[in-house]
């Protein structure tokens, strides 16, 4: 028994029980819990400077989720055979604690905070990630940090008609709908996951169940923290204040703000250059000696900004660019942009660009995943590019971030649910986007161009999909609030919420949503649902006119694909004594072939970019796959002479026996300058020996038989 230990315990409806325990690892970090499911462990640590770096306006908070690899009995691959840099799924994971407690940290609280957490146990019927925001939120519960908390997160799925909370990952390929919902007490904070074409009101369902069993567990959390005796939590003062600055800058500003954000200029560096002109003109006017605290005026400047901002909205159903609350900015379109890839496509939307590719391969291109926990290979994969000079910035390139890697996975599980049945698809897919030109919603940039891009490069998918990014701005005191669709950066960094959703004409593929204040009333939630429902459907009607379905065929200089299946028992013929067979086939033919065994069966897909090199290749494969069957003339070659015979190679790799008396009509006495080895002959199968295999081979009984002498001298 652990000493110390302090233990909470959550039951899930099913009987299975989360517990949360306290008090005994990790003791010289602030916060610290293992929350345990089955045989599944997670360790989560917090730790928070008691002080905020010099001129720090922020939180900055760091999150990071790792699987040991020891947590599942397996060694890292790789050369240094240890856990290295995050994955991409572990970045994933990360981001989705982060985006669930930080707009639960107090708005002034602004010090140094990490908060990590680890899989140190694993169970294969539990999927780690469900708990990964109880086990964070529990640590910040039993530590002294500021934090409006508990939270919770949970999976929701939708299995065989009935909702279901955390469900294995065995029982999770049969579902609908999947969506990791986090929240507090009162109301929903992050919801992210995919769909099979669900309607709006399904998903509504779905985060209602969801935050039935997230209240349970931050109840728990609350009881934890009166265990260890953290209700109170430290004292701070992160933020300089100088009301007298923030007087003068509000009656002097607001107005002008408001103003300027009234003009509803479309263009952004425009808009950029109206506003940072009213702030250069105030501090101008200041003069260099004043008694205000400088460091202050441009925090100031930005609250009052997005005050007169927001209010416009609320107050006169206006936006800053001057479009309505629901209206989508232009839109246009193009595919096969580039002669040379499989498939292309432009999509813009406003001041939003995406150049996205599409390029199909072999097996061979499947992305391997080598995780603690997942391994396996992925078929389809989507990367998502942010460059600097999108918005107009000046950055190194230096490899993907979280954001990116957020993006294209959100795009990523939009589409693979239109994608054709594996069985149909023999390819593996990969979409690159490259957005040109960013100013709100490019994730959603990406899943249209990638819809474009997938069609031009003739993949049949189910229907196409859109995207969009949805904005509320909303005042408590008051009641009001303003459902933006299609939303700017600017109106991002301003509301309230960011709902990004995608999906065909029939419904749902996907969802990404960030709250961040308190409080989202599910009529409202609706609303939001219907409107960018209606949103999606616009933006459909106007990529359909580009391309409504997919081309009837892949491009000329797209590989060609064919596949086939073959007994079992002879892969092994197919690949020949250290793969000398199926290499020389690709070699010779300029093919790629890609054998594995599936369902007790061996199967091959053959790929060219030349329909004749892989009809060529299929004739060498089938002939070696060939079944001899009696009764059927093959042209053979003599492999050796014997005195009772010879050995003829009929079909590759299988010889029979031409015996001396099944070579011509005329008795033979002996085999001596009767056929050569290598000597081409016409022969037919006449029997195949049932206990051994073996096969009889005749020449005569396609030669003219010879009329009898003794019927000739009777005439």
């Amino acid at each position: 028994m652990l000493p110390n230990l302090i233990t909470k315990t959550i039951t899930l409806e099913d009987g299975r029980e989360i517990i949360i325990e306290t008090g005994a690892l990790a003791k010289q970090a602030d916060g610290a819990v293992v929350v345990k499911l089955g045989k599944a462990m997670l360790l989560a640590t917090v730790v928070s400077k008691k002080e905020a770096g010099e001129g720090v306006d922020f939180l900055p908070l760091s999150v990071d989720y790792q699987e040991k690899f020891a947590a599942s009995g397996k060694i890292p691959g790789g050369f240094l055979k240890r856990e290295g840099r995050l994955s991409d799924y572990e970045i994933l994971i990360s981001r989705l604690v982060d985006r669930a407690i930080r707009p639960i940290f107090p708005d002034d609280y602004h010090a140094d905070t990490q908060v990590n957490i680890t899989l140190i146990s694993s169970d294969e019927n539990v999927l780690p990630d469900a708990l990964a925001g109880l086990a964070a939120s529990a640590a910040l519960s039993v530590s002294d940090i500021p934090f409006n908390g508990p939270i919770s997160e949970v999976r929701v799925a939708k299995i065989d008609g009935e909702l279901v909370i955390n469900p294995s990952p065995l029982e999770l390929e049969k579902a609908t709908l999947e969506f990791i919902v986090a929240g507090s007490l009162d109301y929903i904070l992050m919801v992210e996951g995919e769909a099979s074409e669900i309607s709006e009101d399904e998903m509504v369902e779905a985060l209602q169940f969801a935050h039935e069993e997230i209240i349970r567990h931050c109840q728990a959390q609350v009881e934890l923290t009166k265990l260890v005796g953290k209700e109170e939590k430290r004292e701070y003062s992160h933020e300089k204040s100088d009301p007298a600055l923030y007087e003068k800058m509000r009656s002097e500003l607001y107005d002008k703000l408001y103003e300027a954000v009234g003009k509803q200029i479309a263009n952004k560096s425009e808009r950029s250059a109206l506003v940072q002109a009213i702030k250069e003109e105030f501090v101008a006017n200041l003069g260099e000696e004043h008694e205000f605290e400088a460091s202050l005026i441009g925090p100031y400047f930005h609250k009052i900004h997005k005050e007169a901002a927001r209010n416009l909205t609320l107050n006169e159903k206006k936006r800053l660019d001057g479009r309505k609350l629901d209206e989508i900015r232009p839109i246009w379109s193009v595919v096969d942009y580039l002669p040379s890839a499989h498939g292309s496509a432009v999509f813009t939307r406003g001041e939003t660009q995406s150049l996205t590719t599409c390029t199909l391969g072999t097996k061979m291109d499947e992305m391997m995943i080598d995780g603690a926990v997942i391994s396996g290979f992925n078929k389809f994969y989507l990367h998502y590019n942010f460059p600097g000079f999108s918005t107009g910035e000046v950055k190194p390139n230096r490899g993907p971030g979280r954001r990116e890697v957020g993006h294209g996975n959100l795009a990523m599980r939009a589409l693979k649910k239109v994608l054709p049945p594996e069985e149909e698809n023999p390819y593996t897919i990969r979409i690159v986007s490259d957005i040109l030109e960013s100013n709100g919603s490019s994730s959603m940039a990406t899943v249209c161009a990638g819809s474009l891009a997938l069609m031009d490069a003739g993949i049949q998918i189910k229907a196409p999909v859109t995207g969009i990014a949805m904005g509320m701005i909303s005042d408590s005191s008051t009641g009001k609030y303003s459902i933006l669709s299609d939303i700017l950066g600017d109106e991002d960094h301003l509301g309230d919420m960011d709902f990004k959703v995608t999906g065909t004409e029939k419904g749902i593929t996907a969802c990404q949503m960030d709250l961040k204040v308190e409080g989202l009333d599910y009529s409202v939630l609706k609303e939001a649902l219907y409107q960018a429902k209606e949103g999606r459907l616009h933006i459909l009607q106007e990529i359909s006119k580009t391309l409504a379905a997919p081309r009837p065929d892949l491009k000329p200089h797209t590989p060609r694909s064919f596949t086939m299946m073959i007994p079992k028992e002879l892969i092994g013929a197919v690949i020949g004594p250290g793969g000398k067979v199926i290499q020389e086939i690709q070699k010779d033919t300029s093919t790629t072939i890609v054998i594995e065994e599936v369902d007790n069966q061996g199967k091959i897909n053959i790929f060219s970019a030349n329909q004749d090199n892989l009809n060529k290749a299929l004739s060498r494969i089938k002939a070696i796959v060939a079944q001899p069957e009696i009764g059927e003339v093959y042209t053979g070659k003599v492999k050796n002479i014997q005195p009772f015979g010879a050995f003829v190679e009929f079909m590759p790799g299988k010889d029979g026996l031409l015996h001396i008396s099944e070579i011509k009509w005329e008795r033979l006495e002996s085999m001596d300058g009767v056929l050569e080895p290598g000597e081409e002959i016409v022969v037919k199968l006449i029997d195949i020996d049932k206990k051994t295999g073996k096969f009889k081979l005749s020449r005569k009984v396609l030669l003219p038989k010879p009329e009898k002498t003794g019927a000739k001298n009777q005439e």
